[in-house]
This record gives C-alpha cells, structure tokens and sequence, in this order.
C-alpha cells in the first residue's frame, strides 16, 4: 500500500488559561482512516472547515497529527529522523489552491523548478536544466517560459507551473488542494485534463482535495466524503455518485448539479462536536440514537462504506 492513514487527529488551541495552556481545541479532523494505492486517484470532498485539506497537510507533514499514523510504504513518517523525513517526502508533493500566493514572486520559473532537484540532490546538475525543460513541455508550457517571473502567467497557467514543481521531485503522489476552485471553468477544464494525462500516462497518485462532487467524479477511482472532520462515506465514485447512501452525500450531489436545496440550520461547533452522529442536528432521517451513538463506517458493498444508521433506507 502506497499511503495508509489510520485514525489520525488533528486538533488546534483555540483558547488558552492565564498560564497559556490550552483550554479548548478545535477538532479539524476527527479520527480519519483510508488507502491509497499506487496510481489511484483518492478524492477528499466536503463543505469548506470539513478538514479535508487538513487531512491533506498532515499527509505532506505541514501538520503533525495530534493523533494516529500517516504510513507511508508501511513506514510512520511521522516518527522518522530528520533526514529520513527529508528522504520520503520527496515521494509525496502538494499543490495548493491558490497559483497566485503559491509561488515566489522574486523567483524565476526556472529557480523554482531547479531548487527541489537541489534540495534532494536529483539528477546530476548538468542534467538538471534539460529536465526542467522537459517538464514545462510536458505540462503545457514553454521552455522560454522559464525565464519568466510568476506574475507574467495567468491563474491556469501559475498552476501548471504548480504542477510541475511537485512533478520536479518525480513522486508516487500528489495532494492537490483545491487546484481548479480558483480557476475559470475552461481553464478548469484544461487543468483537470492535464492531471488525468499525467495520471495515464506515469502512474502518479493523486489526493484531490475538492468541494464540488462532479469534479471529484471526473478525475477519481473513489471517493472520500467528509463532514465535521470525519469521514461519513466512502466508496467507489460510481458507487457514491450514482447512489449516495449518506444524507449529507445526497445534499452535496444535489449541489454539485445545480439544486436550491439547502440544508437546516448550521454546522455544529467544531470545538463542540455532538456526541452522536455529526450530520444528526441537519439530517433529515434522525432518530433519537443518532444524538447519542457514534455511528462507525459500516460496509455497505466492498469498499464502499456508510456512517449512518439507516444507509439501507435512504
């Protein structure tokens, strides 16, 4: 197994005592498990303060879990050395949401693709300029590009370029975070055919991080779906898209194709999560155990897995 994340937790101080010790904490991601495999494309899909692209930062070590094991090819890099750290990152890269704030301003495109060959000592540097060359090329850009500065490019093109520093560590898998969300849809378009090409055509993994279930359903084998930082369904995109067996699958597939329907109330406090199931306060199938019991994922088919208590009914 490529990456396998077993109930990690990620928890933030949100309030602190007069001696400056934390008091409360705000749970960003609640006990989450899931695999990848190699060159399967995973999506992570939620409402914005789900904790998916928390989960995603944890993965790439931005975060460090309060909780649980980010395993990579077996190995908790969580508990690794300094170097070895250093050593298996390079194996998973992250592309951010937005190509605006995400690349160096002072920095020509040829530096930034240049500095993570440095960094981890790939390829010999004679050889290191060639393969930059190579890799604007192969994400739709130009070699002469490389002499530019990041503000001289569009927002579609900033994240080519995105894609092509993480593509530069020649790794098994990518989190993408949000990568189209800031785009026009045309250029979204483009972007999300890229990715499927560099998917085909290298067999990179793929973590797509996103709020809008069609996109997800585009690019990817399964899907994740998140709410209050847990994950409430998963399962294969045919299977979810298809025939959603969670409440708030339903409400988020209705969205992504066009519908008015909104949800009642708000979501629960973060820092106070309900007791019983996190969807119960807007479900509309809630029975009276959905307010005290913690509902498990529980299989429905395969992989395909529901946290909810009358999947069977919806």
């Amino acid at each position: 197994m490529l990456l396998s994340v077993r109930k990690i937790v990620k928890e933030f101080p949100v309030q602190r005592g007069l001696l400056g010790t934390p008091t409360a904490f705000l749970k960003a991601v609640n006990d989450v498990s899931f695999d990848v495999e190699a060159g399967e494309v995973v999506g992570v899909v939620g409402e914005s303060g789900c904790g998916k692209s928390t989960v995603g930062k944890c993965i790439v070590g931005l975060h460090e879990p309060t909780q649980g094991q980010v395993l990579w090819n077996n190995k908790d890099s969580v508990l690794l050395k300094k170097d070895e750290k250093r050593d298996i990152r390079r194996e998973f890269q992250m592309v951010f949401q937005n190509p605006f704030s995400s690349l160096n301003p002072r920095q020509k495109i040829k530096d930034v693709l240049l500095e993570p060959l440095e960094v981890h000592s790939l390829l010999k540097p004679s050889e290191r300029l060639t393969f930059v060359k190579e890799l604007m090329i192969r994400v739709g850009l130009s070699e002469t590009d490389l002499l530019k500065y990041p503000h001289e490019f569009s927002g579609g093109q900033r994240q080519r370029i995105g894609i092509a520093r993480a593509l530069a560590c020649q790794p098994s898998l990518i989190v993408l975070d949000e990568p189209v969300s800031s785009l026009d849809v045309s250029v979204q378009a483009s972007i999300l055919n890229l990715l499927v090409k560099l998917n085909q055509d290298q067999k990179i993994g793929y973590l797509f991080i996103s709020h809008d279930l069609q996109v997800v359903g585009y690019i990817s084998n399964r899907v994740l779906v998140m709410y209050l930082g847990k994950v409430v369904e998963e399962g294969r995109v045919e299977q979810v898209l298809q025939n959603p067996k969670h409440p708030y699958t339903q409400v988020l597939l209705k969205a992504s194709m066009g519908s008015s329907m909104t949800l009642k109330g708000e979501p629960p406090n973060p820092v106070n999560v309900p007791q019983g199931c996190p969807f119960s306060a807007r479900c509309p199938y809630v029975e009276d155990r959905c307010l005290t019991e913690k509902q498990e994922l529980q299989e429905v088919e395969g992989r395909w897995r529901v946290a909810c208590w009358k999947w069977h009914e919806i």
